[in-house]
């Protein structure tokens, strides 16, 4: 065992059962963004529009349930995720764990409270949309959606959550990087972190850049999660 391995695990012995915890958590965050990646890809992109955003999670229901139950789930399992991660590389630099830690926590909370909020607010008005019998109904149907479909198109909103996930991703990385957590695992989580931020700041030059990038963190996200939760649970049976 290296002198850097040493550090990681010595950084809080008694939380062993956390880091079991943490990992049996990153397991299942990244079968689940596998999960939302492959019913997600088939509905094709999100469309402008309160009416056409109505229209398209009507017709795709179900799948946005899962969607959204998934979704929700990869949020609440980024808790233990991140405080695992927080305890078995405080001994590396405390300090910027708790900046981490931070980034993980507002993740969440925006994307809880904005994100899936406002797609459940879609989902209860596309019910009555599809089944609407006039147009007066869908009319105020469609005027009710416009606030939550605004929110959901919003780059501002993009920039909250893709910034605020590229960001903890990518110190944790660095954190990795200097304690000896793994070396691919760490790279891994540099990189993803880097093209986060990328994907970030092409939204405002080019679309297509910015849906590449965006593609590509998520894979990258997914893959790097899997590896920490191998190590969290490694680490946590040792």
């Amino acid at each position: 065992m290296s002198a850097k391995e040493m550090a990681v695990d010595a950084a809080d012995p008694n939380g062993k059962w956390l880091y079991r915890v943490g990992g049996l958590a990153a397991f299942a965050f990244g079968i689940a963004y596998l999960a939302i990646i492959a019913l997600y890809v088939p509905m094709g992109a999100r469309p402008s529009g309160a009416e056409a955003w109505l229209a398209y999670i009507a017709a795709n229901r179900t799948t946005w349930l899962a969607v959204i139950g998934l979704s929700v789930l990869t949020d609440f399992l980024l808790v233990p995720i991140a405080l695992s991660l927080y305890v078995a590389l405080k001994g590396v630099h405390k300090h910027v764990m708790l900046i981490a830690a931070a980034f993980f926590g507002l993740f969440v909370v925006l994307d809880l409270a904005l994100t899936w909020t406002n797609y459940a607010v879609g989902m209860a008005l596309s019910s009555g949309y599809a089944a609407a019998t006039n147009e007066a109904q869908r009319a105020a149907l469609v005027t009710a959606a416009v606030y939550p479909s605004s929110v959901v198109e919003s780059k501002l909103l993009f920039v909250y959550n893709s910034l605020t996930l590229a960001v903890a991703i990518l110190v944790t990385g660095l954190v990795m990087l200097r304690g000896g957590f793994n070396k691919l695992t760490a790279i891994i989580g540099v990189a993803t972190g880097i093209l986060g931020l990328l994907a970030v700041g092409g939204a405002f030059v080019s679309n297509a850049f910015s849906t590449v990038a965006i593609v590509l963190t998520s894979l990258l996200t997914t893959a790097w999660v899997l590896l920490v939760g191998y190590l969290l649970y490694r680490l946590g049976r040792r």
